[in-house]
């Protein structure tokens, strides 16, 4: 069969630039503070991930003192940061059942209709996009992780599935396919943190990805190998701070 994804690696530099993501990442797992294990590291990425996800969203990204967190989309993206080991099992073998859940944690504070938690939404061909997705998740395409995490986010941020807590699920997802192909199997890096400091970039970008059109869904390939880029750096630093 072919593989539908197959023809965005021949979008100039979309391959070189996956290769580059995928070893600056490498680069992470290689650090001395993540030799072992990398705990350290993957849960202070996890916080900043989660953090920078609902910032993204226009929502204040500061952790409470002390206290519970009240703004009720960063409550929902660390509630989906700390489920994510969990749903991975899932996500690799019925996404859009991870999603479903991934929906529940992020909108529960968001959503008044308990009901519609999780729930895609009815609109026409919203289910089919789905399945096509969850068909590349499960294995209907062989491309390197950096380039089908950036398809998996940017799909799913123009379908918009659930109409709510929409952005933080298209990341939460993202966050799942890199760790699920390999491209970060450990969870270390924190590629949130530079869509949320390069925010008008990331929607633009994102924009583009939704237009179809080959230059726009270069451009959010080449972004998001970018952000990978950038989320290796950050990891860095936490690991340099681990180590020292």
């Amino acid at each position: 069969m072919t593989d539908p994804l197959a023809p965005l690696l021949e979008l100039d530099g979309v391959a070189a630039a996956a290769k580059s993501a995928q070893d600056a990442v490498f680069a992470v797992h290689r650090h001395r503070a993540n030799l072992r294990d990398g705990s350290a590291t993957a849960a202070e990425a996890s916080v900043r991930a989660a953090r920078a996800s609902a910032g993204t969203e226009g929502a204040d990204p500061e952790l409470p003192a002390e206290g519970a967190v009240t703004d009720p989309v960063l409550a929902g993206a660390l509630r989906v940061a700390e489920a994510t080991e969990s749903l991975l099992p899932t996500w690799r073998r019925a996404p859009a059942q991870a999603l479903a859940r991934v929906h529940v944690l992020a909108a529960a504070d968001l959503v008044s209709d308990s009901d519609a938690l999780g729930r895609p939404r009815a609109e026409a061909g919203v289910g089919a996009r789905l399945e096509l997705l969850s068909q590349l998740v499960t294995g209907a395409t062989a491309v390197p992780g950096p380039v089908l995490t950036a398809v998996v986010h940017g799909e799913l941020l123009a379908l918009r599935a659930f109409g709510s807590a929409d952005g933080v699920v298209a990341r939460a997802a993202s966050r799942l396919t890199m760790i699920a192909t390999g491209l970060d199997p450990k969870a270390l890096t924190v590629p949130e943190v530079a869509y949320f400091r390069r925010a008008a970039q990331y929607r633009e970008a994102a924009q583009a990805f939704a237009s179809g059109e080959a230059d726009g869904v270069r451009q959010w390939l080449l972004f998001s190998c970018e952000a990978f880029e950038a989320g290796a750096r950050e990891a860095t630093s936490i690991a340099d701070a681990a180590a020292s």
